[in-house]
């Protein structure tokens, strides 16, 4: 525990999500306070020579607020309005109070389907990048106007994981209206006790977490997802409470605060971190057991003979999800046929792609280098 606690210490790229119920105090208008405190931690840690990425919720939210709806709203299109009105006073707060300390702050409005198209996540992590080289903090927040498929079931708490595998940090603070983790409810049982570490991979964590808040849309099931997202590219995520004085402080300094999640020991390549993260599949194919065993045990290439079933409309280059034959998926890739070449080929052997298609293309519909496995 010490030992990874100082690994957090000595870490210089940090991704730190703010939720809702923080951003905007439950709902009673923007946390000016917080939001300064927040942005005076990250310049402190930014002159230490840290790279730091803020992921901030709160544009549905604050616009619930401004517009004076009572709860948040279930249509859709309210949702957007809300998040456009609320966006304005998310920026106009995180520029001044950054501002205030003689550093600038860049808006950076996500979907994930930006992110699932291959030249726009490298765009993405560039611009990143540089911003970081320059000095500059990034807000970077779910482009709700837009993301109406997010807006039903999605959560900045994946958005921060996705930006996490962008630029490869080696931190993740989720920040929450929680102290962590607990084995069962604290609001329910007062009993509870706090999972101070375990590794993000541990399944057995999923029946500890609870439901949400009313104003956000990620509860602790989102926060385990996201720091199992994140482990693939290394990064060691902390689940910690947002209304700690000097939360962020405290925690480079490698106090025991919050639930840390290890990452896996050995990330995964920058292209297959991608393809984990894709949560937009164009389709999908289901294997026979060889070729799951194949998969699994061989790191080989998905030949055609081990496919039986293609469901979806792809093209060649998009990505797609393997599955088993009771429906469990084992992997996703990016293939090398169209959905409806694979539906010709199924089954087949590699030897009569050409006789099949009429001209010969790749041998395998799936390479081993665009494959990856899921846990």
């Amino acid at each position: 525990m010490a030992a990874l606690r100082d690994k957090i210490k000595n870490s210089k790229r940090w991704v730190v999500k703010v939720g809702s119920s923080l951003v905007t105090n439950n709902g009673l208008g923007l946390d000016l306070q917080a939001i300064e405190g927040w942005a005076s931690q990250l310049v402190a840690m930014q002159k230490s020579g840290l790279h730091v990425v803020l992921v901030s919720s709160g544009a549905v939210a604050e616009g619930v607020t401004r517009l004076g709806l009572k709860s948040r709203p279930k249509q859709v299109h309210i949702q957007q309005a809300a998040a456009a009105v609320g966006q304005m006073g998310l920026v106009q707060a995180y520029e001044s109070c950054f501002m205030r300390h003689g550093v600038h702050a860049a808006q950076i409005l996500l979907t994930h389907d930006d992110l699932s198209d291959r030249t726009r996540y490298l765009n993405a992590r560039s611009t990143l990048t540089t911003l970081l080289d320059m000095a500059v903090v990034p807000v970077v927040n779910e482009n709700d106007t837009v993301a109406t498929a997010e807006l039903c079931f999605g959560d900045n708490d994946t958005l921060a994981a996705l930006v996490a595998n962008l630029i490869n940090a080696d931190v993740m603070v989720l920040l929450t209206d929680q102290d962590g983790l607990f084995n069962v409810d604290p609001r329910i049982d007062p009993n509870a006790s706090l999972v101070a570490t375990a590794s993000a991979k541990d399944n057995s964590l999923s029946a500890m977490a609870g439901q949400g808040s009313s104003l956000g849309r990620g509860g602790m099931l989102t926060k385990l997802s996201a720091a199992r997202l994140a482990a693939r590219s290394g990064t060691n995520t902390i689940i910690a409470n947002g209304k700690e004085q000097q939360i962020l402080s405290r925690l480079l300094q490698g106090e025991e605060l919050g639930t840390l999640l290890e990452a896996d020991d050995e990330p995964v390549t920058a292209r297959k971190q991608w393809l984990a993260s894709q949560l937009t599949l164009r389709g999908k194919l289901v294997l026979d057991a060889g070729a799951v065993k194949v998969l699994k045990n061989s790191g080989k290439s998905l030949l055609a003979v081990g496919i039986k079933q293609v469901s979806g409309r792809f093209n060649r280059g998009e990505v797609v999800s393997c599955l088993d034959e009771s429906g469990s998926e084992i992997a996703r890739g990016l293939v090398n046929y169209t959905a409806a070449e694979i539906e010709i080929l199924k089954g087949q052997s590699s030897n009569n792609i050409e006789r099949l298609l009429g001209y010969a293309g790749e041998e395998e519909i799936v390479h081993r280098d665009n494959l990856i496995l899921i846990e």
